[in-house]
C-alpha cells in the first residue's frame, strides 16, 4: 500500500480507497462464481470492472460505485447471471452489505460470446 509523493509516499502501490474497491470486487466476484458453479454454469472466463465517484470535499468518500460483471462463454443464460448477481448483492457479499449503507452501488453485466 502506498500514497502520493506529496504525502510522503512513493507512488508505487495501491491506495487504501482502491483496496476497498478490490475487496468489493473480490467478495461479489467469489459469490457469483460460486453460485454459477452450483448451477453448473461455467464461463470460459470472467472479469469484474469497478468504478467509483468520490466527493469533491474531504474526506472525499465514495459517492457512487458501479460494478460491471463480464462473462465469457457461449452457454451462459442471462437468468443465471442475474440471479447470481442478485444473491451476491442482497444476501452473501458482506462487503457490499457494509458499503451500501453509505454509498450508492449499482451494477451491470455483459455476456460475451466466445
Amino acid at each position: 500500500m502506498d500514497g502520493p509523493e506529496e504525502f510522503g509516499g512513493s507512488n508505487a502501490g495501491i491506495r487504501p480507497k482502491e483496496l476497498i474497491l478490490l475487496g468489493l470486487a473480490g467478495c461479489t466476484g467469489s459469490d457469483v462464481v460460486s453460485i454459477m458453479n452450483k448451477k453448473r454454469v461455467k464461463p470460459k472466463d470472467f472479469e469484474i470492472n469497478v468504478s467509483a465517484e468520490v466527493a469533491e470535499e474531504h474526506p472525499q468518500v465514495f459517492t457512487k460505485i458501479h460494478i460491471e460483471y463480464v462473462f465469457y462463454g457461449d452457454e451462459i443464460k442471462k437468468e443465471d447471471v442475474e440471479r447470481a448477481i442478485e444473491l451476491s448483492q442482497t444476501k452473501y457479499c458482506s462487503v457490499s452489505a457494509m458499503l451500501k449503507k453509505s454509498v450508492e452501488i449499482s451494477h451491470s453485466y455483459r455476456i460475451e460470446l466466445v
